[in-house]
């Protein structure tokens, strides 16, 4: 009689968890035992689940088993294309600036003439020549003479014989191939004296042609440019 018993109640416990095996396999929980709601049975004391034949690590859930994360896959960050280089369009160099020529040059009058004389000087000729060679290598407009005189004699005479001092060097330069038309000579006689009136005072003749000679000149004056040569 109690070998019947042992086996029916084996028989009614089969026929008990079979029906909540089948249950549990229509619920999310697969692969563990679960009680009527679906619901994952665990351990009172650790809290433990129990697996079911049906177990695979696919399965798994927390908390009865550690689960497979999902890592995140961060795409990679394209590199930056290097910046093209955008070659900036290079300016045209001006054109080299030709030199100026001097705004002034002075000539001794007695250097280029006799004292009281027009008539230039072999001396004065040599001067005037190298004058030429400067004008040759040069791009002018225009060459200015202005003849000076002293404050010795009479403002009328000397204001003459600065105006002939002056066109004497005019004729040479035309002489030695230089364009007329760019050359005018004029003269100012004592009006523009370098010295002062208290320099030469109270000097008499013929100290006093000496201490005023820095009147006696001619000025050569050229406007334009000067074309820059080899070694200059």
């Amino acid at each position: 009689m109690k070998l019947i018993t042992k086996k029916i109640l084996s028989a009614a416990t089969v026929a008990v968890l079979m029906p909540i095996a089948a249950l549990a396999q229509s619920y999310p929980n697969q692969g563990y035992l679960v009680d009527g709601s679906g619901k994952i049975v665990t351990s009172p004391v650790a809290g433990m689940c129990w697996h079911t034949g049906d177990w695979a690590p696919a399965l798994a859930v927390e908390p009865c088993d550690p689960t497979i994360k999902r890592v995140a896959v961060i795409a990679p960050v394209p590199a930056a294309k290097p910046a093209e280089m955008v070659t900036a369009p290079v300016a045209a160099l001006p054109a080299p600036v030709a030199k100026p020529l001097p705004t002034k040059m002075s000539f001794s009058a007695d250097a280029l003439f006799a004292f009281d004389k027009s008539e230039i000087k072999p001396e004065g000729k040599t001067m005037l020549d190298d004058l030429v060679r400067q004008i040759n290598g040069a791009q002018y407009d225009q060459i200015m003479l202005t003849g000076h005189a002293d404050r010795i004699g009479n403002a009328a005479y000397n204001l003459k014989l600065s105006e002939r001092r002056a066109a004497s060097v005019k004729d040479y330069l035309v002489e030695k191939q230089i364009p007329a038309a760019r050359v005018s000579a004029s003269g100012v006689g004592e009006t523009q004296p370098v010295t002062q009136t208290s320099d030469c005072a109270r000097v008499k003749m013929p100290k006093l042609v000496a201490c005023l000679q820095p009147d006696r000149r001619v000025d050569v004056e050229m406007t334009g440019t000067k074309t820059a040569t080899a070694g200059q």
